[in-house]
C-alpha cells in the first residue's frame, strides 16, 4: 500500500494533470531569500552590486525520479551613479520523473527613487526568456493503453517565458508581487493542443513576499520573512520564514512551509494533508564578498516516511564596488 501511495502522490505532484495538459510545478527554494530574482524580476539590482548565486536542490533523497534543482544567475545595476536599471540572468533546470525542464531568462527592472535620502526604492520589473519542456513517453505505464494524455517516445516543447514583478524595498522591510510563466498553463479549458508533444508546460505561478529587518544590537538582527505561492491548480504555499544574524556574518533560521486555500478548488483526493516540511537554514559569510548556504528540509506530510527529506547547497559572490554608505547591509 506504500509504493501504490507513494506512486500516487509522486505522480500526482509530476504531472497535476488538469484535462489534457500536462503541467510542471515551477522550482521552489528553500534559500530564496538570500536571492529574490528567482520569484521576482523586480528584484534585479537591488543588491546595487554585482552579485552571482548557485544553487542546488535534491528533493526527497531515496525516492526514484523525485526533484532536482539548479539555478545560477548573475544581476546588478547598468548605471553606478543614479542605480535606477537593474539587469539580470538566470539559468534554471529541473527534473521530476519523467519530466524536466530547462530555462534561460533575461530580467531587467526600473528602480525608483522614493525619498530624498534615498532609503526607498520601488522597482518594476520584466523578465523574458524561453523555457524548454521535455518528458520521456517510455517511462510511463498507464491503465488505458489508449490514453491521449500520455505520449508515446520522447516529447519536447519550446515556450516563451514572460514574467512581472513589482518590489519595494527600505533599509529595514520589503515587499515584493510577481507572475511568472505567463505564456504556460492550459488554454481553451485544459486542452492546450491536440499534439501530445505541445502539451507539456509549466503552471502559470503568482507570488507575493515581504519580510523586514530588526536590529536588537549592533551584532544580532532578526529577519522575518513570508512568501506566498499560488500556482491556480494546487493549494496555496506559504513559507514562513525567521534567521538570525549574528555579527553579520553567521545566519541561522528556519523555514515552515504548509499550504491552504484562497478559494475553493477542485483538487485529487490525496491523504497528504497541509504541512509539507519544516526546515533548517544555515548561511555563512566566508568574506565580504563571498556567502555559502546550506538547508535541511524534513517532509511533515505522509510522503515523510518514504524519503530522507531535501538538501540544498547555495553559493553567492558579490563583485564590484558598492555605490554608497548603507545604512544597514543589504541582506533582503
Amino acid at each position: 500500500m506504500k509504493k501504490i501511495r507513494y506512486a500516487l502522490v509522486l505522480a500526482y505532484l509530476c504531472f497535476n494533470l488538469i484535462g489534457s495538459a500536462m503541467a510542471q510545478q515551477n522550482i521552489q527554494f528553500s534559500q530564496y531569500i538570500f536571492n529574490s530574482l528567482s520569484v521576482n524580476p523586480g528584484y534585479a539590482g537591488y543588491k546595487e552590486e554585482w552579485f552571482v548565486q548557485l544553487g542546488l536542490r535534491a528533493q526527497w533523497v531515496g525516492v526514484e525520479g523525485a526533484p532536482q534543482t539548479a539555478i545560477a544567475s548573475i544581476d546588478g545595476i547598468l548605471d553606478p551613479r543614479d542605480r535606477k536599471m537593474g539587469l539580470g540572468f538566470q539559468i534554471t533546470t529541473d527534473k521530476i520523473g519523467v519530466q524536466s525542464a530547462t530555462s534561460a531568462t533575461v530580467n531587467y527592472a526600473y528602480r525608483l527613487q522614493l525619498n530624498g535620502d534615498d532609503t526607498e526604492r520601488l522597482s518594476f520589473g520584466l523578465g523574458v526568456g524561453v523555457a524548454q519542456y521535455s518528458l520521456k513517453g517510455q517511462l510511463l505505464t498507464t491503465i488505458d493503453k489508449e490514453d491521449q494524455a500520455v505520449p508515446v517516445g520522447n516529447q519536447s516543447n519550446l515556450v516563451p517565458d514572460l514574467r512581472f514583478g513589482v518590489f519595494y524595498n527600505s533599509d529595514y522591510w520589503y515587499l515584493g508581487l510577481s507572475a511568472l510563466d505567463i505564456f504556460s498553463g492550459p488554454k481553451d479549458g485544459g486542452n492546450r493542443n491536440q499534439s501530445s508533444s505541445l502539451n507539456i508546460i509549466r503552471s502559470r505561478h503568482a507570488y507575493f513576499m515581504g519580510g523586514g529587518l530588526i536590529n536588537l544590537s549592533q551584532d544580532l538582527r532578526i529577519r522575518p520573512s513570508i512568501l506566498i505561492k499560488e500556482d491556480f491548480r494546487g493549494p496555496t504555499s506559504a513559507d514562513l520564514n525567521a534567521m538570525v544574524i549574528i555579527n553579520d556574518k553567521i545566519w541561522i533560521g528556519a523555514s515552515y512551509r504548509t499550504g491552504f486555500n484562497l478559494w475553493k478548488k477542485q483538487l485529487p483526493s490525496l491523504p497528504l494533508g497541509n504541512q509539507n516540511s519544516i526546515s533548517g537554514i544555515f548561511q555563512f559569510f566566508v568574506n565580504e564578498r563571498f556567502r555559502i548556504g546550506y538547508s535541511y528540509d524534513h517532509v511533515t506530510s505522509k510522503l515523510g516516511s518514504n524519503q530522507n527529506g531535501s538538501h540544498e547547497l547555495t553559493m553567492g559572490l558579490a563583485f564590484g564596488k558598492v555605490p554608497r554608505s548603507m545604512i544597514c547591509p543589504r541582506v533582503f
